[in-house]
């Protein structure tokens, strides 16, 4: 049982262990705020796919629930699980059916691989690769909104993932400024490509 403080017991803290998630948002080493936090945190978060067994998750977040409130739960009470739908054409990653959380502590959380090694720099725990961590659900009741979240723990990265947000092709990016190929063409005429067959052997000491 819980030890009293001040006439009431402390909840025990019950950490879980997800499944595996594709990692989003890695605030894992610096603490950054977010979405309006008045405090920085570390945190993390987790893009589980659809098919993903979520009970665990979700039963210790109706717990904690129910610990704070009872049986009677607030009517407007913000829930973990989002549905990636939100974000889908926003946010690599996200998508409509799967489901993304968000874990957050004010402790550094430890990270490492699966050799037991700690991870300490950005390229090596990005966005876009896989990871299992371990979280705690609670309820809060704060400036007049109500919820369950969770706390983060350590993390394991257990397999590499392509990175959010780095690549993109370039025919994508300036799509719209291209000329068109008639225009670049009429640029050039024939005796332009006379010249140049010229000075073809001035040109190869120059590469």
């Amino acid at each position: 049982m819980g030890k009293k403080k001040n006439g009431k017991k402390e909840r025990k803290l019950t950490r879980i262990k997800t499944p595996v998630f594709r990692v989003s948002f890695p605030n894992v080493f610096n603490p950054e705020s977010f979405d309006g936090e008045d405090k920085s945190k570390f945190s993390i978060t987790m893009l589980f796919d659809e098919d993903t067994d979520l009970s665990a998750l979700k039963k210790a977040a109706k717990k904690a629930a129910k610990e704070k409130w009872g049986k009677k739960l607030p009517k407007k009470l913000n829930s973990p699980f989002r549905d990636g739908e939100e974000k889908e054409g926003e946010l690599d990653g996200y998508s409509e059916g799967m489901t993304f959380v968000r874990a957050s502590s004010n402790r550094k959380p430890d990270v490492v691989d699966k050799q037991r090694n700690k991870l300490t720099e950005p390229e090596d725990f990005y966005p876009g690769c896989y990871a299992i961590a371990t979280i705690n659900a609670f309820a809060y009741d704060t400036k007049g909104n109500k919820g369950v979240s969770f706390g983060l723990g350590n993390i394991l990265k257990v397999d590499e993932g392509e990175p959010f947000g780095f690549a993109s092709d370039p025919m994508d990016d300036f799509a719209d400024d291209f000329d068109e190929d008639d225009e670049f063409d009429d640029e050039f005429d024939d005796d332009d490509d006379d010249d140049d067959d010229d000075d073809d052997d001035d040109d190869d000491d120059d590469w």
